[in-house]
């Protein structure tokens, strides 16, 4: 049997979180077209005839800004160290900047073995991955070159077995039916923030946060799970945009999320949104801890 971690780590928008749910089977991380929309470590297991993969998606490296964002980095960057396989995930349906050569630079201090994984070959043209390939290949840095799709699920069985060759013996980590360590209410309002970047669009950014106040299951066999959220935003102005004219966007939110939370939790939901305007929220402790980025924890004093 074979058992191990593997973390996938990348730029912004590289399609980390889409391969971790390809790969799981089920959806654990949001997808969002916008930056920056993981910002927490998400660890997803798959059980194989072979053995067992404890797979970790990452937050995209990129130059942080206020607290929430260094946190953010750190928790990708530290997964380097302490997994069995470094997948880095490359969008190459753009163009490599300044960012993708920080990243390879942070792979210099990796012990483990390295895979190149080429992703959204989907929107490209072939010819145009052969030099894209050539290219890499140069650089004698990857154990492992895979181009694949993780949105059509293009050669992801490669990557699979690919993984399965390289990672040691060992017994499984975690019980056969084990899913996530995301708690249950983090899941649920990463499905409503899910929404509220897919209806708001371009109107607000990743300034935006929901906390579940109250996370209450199902009582009887009718009962309702009732999840109380609030959304978080940064500025006066955001507001009303999120809660729509007549309250119509927020209800659109909510009816789309709830639906997502039904199917997720297999039972009917009472989904309460409520919005609440805090400034400079990305460095407030409390609610970084709610969302469930990692707070560190304090240094002894010398």
């Amino acid at each position: 049997m074979k058992s191990g971690f593997v973390s996938l780590i990348g730029r912004p928008n590289a399609g980390k979180s889409t391969l971790l749910n390809r790969l799981v089977g089920t959806k654990l991380a949001i997808v969002s077209d916008k930056p920056q929309t993981t910002r927490t470590r998400i660890l997803g297991v798959q059980n194989y005839p072979e053995g067992q993969v404890v797979y970790l998606d990452t937050p995209g490296i990129h130059r942080p800004l206020h607290r929430m964002n260094v946190r953010m980095v750190d928790a990708a960057v530290d997964t380097i160290g302490q997994v069995d396989i470094l997948g880095l995930v490359v969008d190459v349906s753009q163009p490599p900047g300044k960012g993708d050569q920080f990243v390879l630079d942070l792979l210099e201090r990796a012990t483990v073995p390295v895979f190149l994984l080429l992703n959204k070959v989907d929107l490209v043209k072939k010819p145009m991955l052969l030099p894209l390939i050539e290219g890499y290949a140069q650089m004698d840095r990857f154990t492992e070159i895979i181009p694949l799709s993780a949105r059509t699920g293009e050669n992801v069985d490669r990557l699979e077995k690919t993984i399965l060759k390289w990672l040691p013996e060992g017994e499984p980590l975690y019980p056969a039916d084990y899913l996530t360590d995301q708690p249950e209410r983090v899941l649920a309002a990463e499905m409503v923030r899910e929404q509220l970047l897919r209806f708001t669009r371009a109107e607000i950014p990743f300034s935006s946060a929901v906390v579940v106040e109250r996370f209450d299951e199902p009582t009887g066999r009718a009962g309702l799970l009732r999840i109380h959220c609030v959304i978080i935003v940064d500025r006066e102005s955001h507001k009303p945009i999120v809660v729509g004219r007549g309250g119509e966007m927020i209800k659109q939110i909510g009816t789309a999320a709830r639906q997502e939370l039904e199917a997720f939790f297999g039972t009917r939901v009472f989904l309460d949104l409520h919005v609440r305007v805090k400034a400079e929220w990305r460095e407030d402790d409390r609610i970084l801890q709610d969302i469930g980025v990692r707070v560190p924890a304090p240094r002894p004093e010398s």
